[in-house]
């Protein structure tokens, strides 16, 4: 567990589809992240989706 100090970062793992603690041992090349909250990795896939819009422009 984390301490107290610090925080817990999260992962979105694109070959499981499943969000991962910071801690996981998945290689990196599977991985989406970090990010701050796992609300926020839930939506990893979301995110990529409106970056690549904004760049398509």
């Amino acid at each position: 567990m984390a301490n107290s100090g610090e925080q817990q970062q999260w992962w979105f793992n694109t070959k499981t589809m499943q969000v991962e603690p910071g801690d996981t041992p998945t290689p990196g090349k599977h991985l989406l992240g970090p990010y701050p909250t796992r609300a926020e990795a839930e939506r990893a896939l979301e995110k990529v989706r409106e970056r690549n819009r904004e760049y398509d422009k």
